[in-house]
């Protein structure tokens, strides 16, 4: 008794290699992955630049004193030093508050920089002093009756909690990510469209080949792994091709918002993880593909079978 062709464990009975269609499939891929690692490489920088604002920005604030009017230059210094001195006797003495420091001139300096040039001496102008308050973690605050203790030690000071302004760049932050967002699950349609078209046209020009299968015994399932397998082979190779120029690619990127010292920008960074999951993305195409395929071509050949 003869035994049935085992045509799971076989390989190459459909002439898969020489497809027509399989350079359009890589080209398509390696766009694809090209695109979906540099837009999540975005996501996942604007992840961890709000984890790093959260835990920087709202664990802080700022107190501002103004500086004095008086026309004598150095009676001035000296009274708005001592409305200073004021407001960090109340601040270190709250129980929220971790450390309060007041900048020096030269951190001053450094923060006018950008709009007054270079050579800007802090003695020579009425510049407001700045406290930066470092607040304990998990603690609540009431904001007004901060600003009321402060206000009765000195009326020259005023209070900054960041949050109005963070709020704002956090909704623009969380607008961009939404459009990112967007954009990978429309790469991953048009992905899946992609090797959905490529998988229909490399059944119709192998119909007959197909056939002969199933007369001789072939399931839908074993057509369908077939596909799948060198879908998923094709993809890989295409998705790691999109992955070698996606890398320069971000790094070029990341070098140009390095140049932005001192920004907001400068948050935004990728961990370990983040790499590990841009350089796994060959994988998922492959993974992407093997699937597509596969149930592109059950449910065909179970239309036309």
């Amino acid at each position: 008794m003869s035994k049935q062709p085992n045509f799971i464990a076989r390989h190459e009975e459909l002439p898969l290699k020489n497809n027509s269609t399989s350079l359009f499939l890589q080209i398509m891929v390696g766009i694809a992955v090209f695109l979906f690692a540099v837009t999540l490489s975005g996501v996942l920088a604007i992840n961890t630049m709000l984890q790093n604002w959260n835990e920087s920005i709202l664990g802080s604030l700022t107190v501002q004193i103004m500086p004095s009017t008086d026309v004598n230059p150095e009676k001035a210094a000296a009274e708005t030093i001592a409305h200073q001195n004021k407001a960090l006797d109340v601040l270190r003495s709250l129980s929220f508050v971790e450390k309060a420091d007041p900048l020096t001139d030269k951190q001053l300096e450094k923060l006018i920089q950008p709009w007054l040039g270079d050579g800007i001496a802090i003695d020579d102008l009425p510049v407001p002093r700045i406290i930066d308050v470092k607040l304990k973690r998990n603690v609540d605050i009431d904001f007004m009756d901060l600003a009321y203790k402060l206000a009765q030690a000195t009326p020259m000071a005023s209070v900054d909690n960041h949050k109005l302004w963070l709020n704002k760049l956090i909704q623009f932050a969380d607008g961009i990510k939404i459009l990112a967002l967007s954009i990978l699950a429309l790469v991953i349609m048009i992905t899946s469209g992609a090797i959905f078209y490529t998988t229909q046209t490399s059944l119709g020009l192998h119909k007959y080949t197909i056939e002969i299968l199933h007369q001789m015994g072939a399931k839908d399932t074993y057509v369908a792994q077939q596909y799948a397998k060198r879908s998923a082979i094709l993809a890989f190779q295409g998705g790691v091709v999109g992955l070698l120029i996606a890398i320069p690619t971000i790094f070029g990127i990341a070098s140009l918002a390095h140049q932005i010292e001192g920004g907001i920008i400068g948050e935004a960074k990728l961990s370990s993880l983040d790499w590990l999951s841009i350089i796994g993305l060959p994988a998922f195409a492959a993974i992407i593909a093997m699937l597509t395929a596969y149930y592109t071509v059950k449910q065909t050949l179970q239309k036309l079978m």
